[in-house]
């Protein structure tokens, strides 16, 4: 193709959505007024836009990205303005999701990309997936309305309980909640040093859990 084409078949979409896929792998968000967004996600963006780094977990940003060893937290950025912001994750694909006043979802922290200041949330850890896994396992739930983008290394699938998922490979549940369970028979085939093997189990007649394929806390 030539660089008109090029240009033009690679341009942003117009669109009345807050929260746009421009490809599987860039999301872009109208904002006017403030957005939440992973530290670090942002590629572009234009108009009269600022970032403002969060540093407090009790005021409800920070701290659910957790990171190895230190258990810091990384954290998220508040961004306001006018304009559009253009983010991306290591090239994971972005999935966004339109929540009603009556919906909720939880989302493991690693795979939070965006969402909008109007979501009630609510930081939580699984304590005991968070010593057992390379930079823990914390997550945050979300409440309607709004809109949220996750995002999840391939395609996602999504299940319904009953079901047992890697942690890793978990990426957010609503109307369930897990039980962490131990299956130390599976110990020598994976070669885990702990002789553990972590599964979450999800229990239940409704509800769904999202699944992706891999496992992001290897």
């Amino acid at each position: 193709m030539n660089l008109d084409q090029f240009t033009a078949e690679n341009a942003p979409t117009d669109s009345a959505e807050p929260f746009q896929r421009e490809n599987s792998y860039t999301l872009d968000v109208a904002v006017t007024g403030t957005v939440m967004a992973k530290a670090g996600s942002m590629v572009a963006y234009t108009g009269d836009v600022s970032f403002t780094g969060k540093a407090s977990a009790e005021g409800g940003i920070t701290g659910f990205l957790k990171e190895a060893a230190t258990g810091e937290g990384t954290p998220i950025m508040a961004v306001e303005g006018d304009g559009h912001v253009y983010f991306a994750d290591d090239g994971k694909k972005v999935q966004v999701i339109e929540l009603g006043a009556d919906e909720s979802i939880t989302v493991n922290g690693e795979d939070v990309l965006a969402f909008e200041e109007s979501l009630s949330y609510e930081i939580n850890t699984i304590d005991s997936l968070a010593g057992a896994l390379a930079g823990g396992f914390s997550n945050v739930y979300l409440e309607g309305p709004g809109y949220v983008a996750l995002t999840t290394h391939g395609d996602p699938i999504v299940l319904e309980p009953p079901v047992a998922t890697d942690p890793g490979a978990t990426v957010a549940w609503g109307g369930t909640s897990p039980d962490v369970e131990v299956n130390r028979s599976l110990s020598d085939m994976v070669g885990q040093e702990s002789g553990e093997r972590y599964q979450m189990r999800f229990d239940g007649d409704g509800g769904f859990v999202v699944i992706q394929p891999r496992e992001e806390h290897a």
